[in-house]
């Protein structure tokens, strides 16, 4: 603020510059007029004098000529300055306007480069905040200063969610994605962020940005966290922990996050032992080095079973929720072998690019077809979406018309 104030102050001495010099000039003028003035007097006192001297019969006529023709001289002598008197005020509005414009100008650049509102931000930001509320202030000015600062967005929606603010910090991430772009990392942010301003509820909006986080950067962790805590909430514990797993191993071994990961593992390896579940035995890491393999078991809802024939076409693959319609991996069996537990791996890929193994969250699909068409039929059953790392057993019904 003090550099602000000391460049004002220059200026407004600039300015009363091109104000007092004129002011000095004039007063110097004035001295010339009054001299002028008394000059005039003493020649035409002169001549008065010379006129009464010949009328006396002192003077000739020729030597009141001569006299008066010294008079003349003497007056132009003193008053030679006087032309430039009067070019002195004609240049008078000339300062005059630009002592008016320098402030006018000063003004200018002090809008158009900067205020003293971020003066102020940057000495503040050069002193440790006191407190995290000091800080969140601190970052909200610097928002307002500069709407467009990406970075500042950023920091201030982390500051939210310190705070346990998530739905102002979803608003800020998502005018940091518009600013910065759709990177990996900001949208596992945002829909963090979204994930707990709607309460814990699952969201097709949170899924589309998890799906887009993890299809640009497999590893990205705060979207792999966040389904980890999606499927912890949900009581889908073994999907929990493999996402977890998956984001301890992108975690440096001296991370404090670990040991506080661990401590999610270990309460949703209980939850599943308590639920009468088991817990996969190989670790995740070395699931994904053999290549994604899905245990998926397939029954037909009560329902239905009186309106299929046995011998009727059951589909059964894995679809990747963000990529290609093509299946993943498929397998085919009859209405007669269900209910039935089936693999979907790497192994049954339909094209050697399309692996379950490229593609970090899929969904199931299983649909009978009297037809023997896989792409359309008369019933369906389909699974919400999941990591395509999972080891855990899922359940997959058929319960609906094929539309």
């Amino acid at each position: 603020m003090i550099d602000f104030w000391l460049a004002a102050g220059l200026l407004l001495l600039i300015a009363l510059s091109f104000l007092l010099i004129p002011v000095l000039r004039e007063r110097r003028a004035q001295r010339e007029e009054d001299r002028t003035a008394l000059n005039v007097a003493l020649y035409e006192e002169r001549v008065a004098e010379l006129h009464s001297q010949q009328q006396e019969g002192v003077l000739s006529a020729e030597q009141m000529d001569s006299g008066r023709a010294e008079a003349a001289r003497e007056l132009l002598a003193d008053t030679e300055g006087s032309a430039n008197v009067r070019t002195l005020r004609l240049g008078k509005p000339l300062p005059l306007l630009a002592a008016l414009l320098v402030p006018v100008l000063g003004l200018g650049l002090y809008l158009h480069f900067g205020a003293s509102d971020k003066v102020e931000l940057t000495r503040e930001f050069a002193q440790a905040p006191q407190s995290m509320e000091e800080m969140t202030r601190r970052l909200e000015r610097a928002v307002a200063a500069q709407p467009d600062s990406a970075e500042g967005l950023y920091f201030l929606g982390r500051t939210y969610m310190a705070q346990d603010r998530p739905a102002d910090a979803a608003k800020i991430f998502e005018r940091t994605v518009a600013l910065a772009g759709r990177q990996p990392e900001l949208l596992g942010q945002w829909a963090q962020a979204q994930y707990f301003a709607d309460n814990k509820q699952w969201s097709d909006k949170v899924q589309g940005l998890t799906d887009e986080a993890l299809k640009a950067d497999p590893n990205e962790v705060t979207s792999l966290g966040l389904l980890g805590i999606a499927a912890f909430e949900g009581g889908r514990f073994q999907e929990a922990i493999d996402y977890w797993k998956r984001l301890q191993a992108q975690l440096p071994p001296d991370d404090n996050s670990r040991a506080a990961l661990q401590g999610g593992i270990d309460r949703a390896s209980e939850k599943l032992v308590a639920s009468g579940g088991k817990v996969a035995s190989e670790p995740a890491a070395k699931a994904q080095a053999k290549g994604a393999v899905l245990k998926v078991r397939v029954d037909l809802a009560a329902e239905l079973k009186a309106k299929v024939q046995p011998g009727d076409s059951v589909f059964i693959f894995a679809r990747a929720t963000q990529g290609p319609p093509a299946p993943l991996a498929a397998k085919r069996l009859t209405v007669a072998d269900l209910p039935a537990t089936v693999e979907l791996a790497d192994a049954d890929a339909m094209m050697p690019q399309l692996k379950l193994s490229n593609f970090p969250e899929v969904q199931l699909v299983a649909r009978v077809s009297r037809a023997g068409q896989p792409t359309a039929g008369e019933w369906v059953g389909r699974s919400q979406p999941l990591a395509s790392s999972t080891t855990a057993a899922q359940q997959l019904t058929i319960d609906s018309p094929d539309q």
